[in-house]
């Protein structure tokens, strides 16, 4: 499924608008969905994930810091 882009052929963003007036019990649920949906993710994807976060923080050979 392709996303409608934007004038920049950027996909175009998904508004998510929060509530302000959840109380602090609505807020905490959504933290912990939060929390709960990205420990599953980590589970799942473990390996990859974490090869990937090394490959994009590893400096480039073109990095005069290197």
């Amino acid at each position: 499924m392709k996303l409608p882009s934007s004038s920049t052929g950027l996909p175009r963003p998904i508004p998510l608008d929060i509530p302000a007036d959840w109380t602090p019990e609505q807020a905490l649920a959504v933290v912990e969905l939060l929390d709960d949906l990205r420990e599953r993710i980590w589970v799942h994807y473990d390996v990859k994930l974490f090869e990937l976060l090394r490959e994009q923080r590893r400096p480039g050979l073109d990095d005069p810091s290197f």
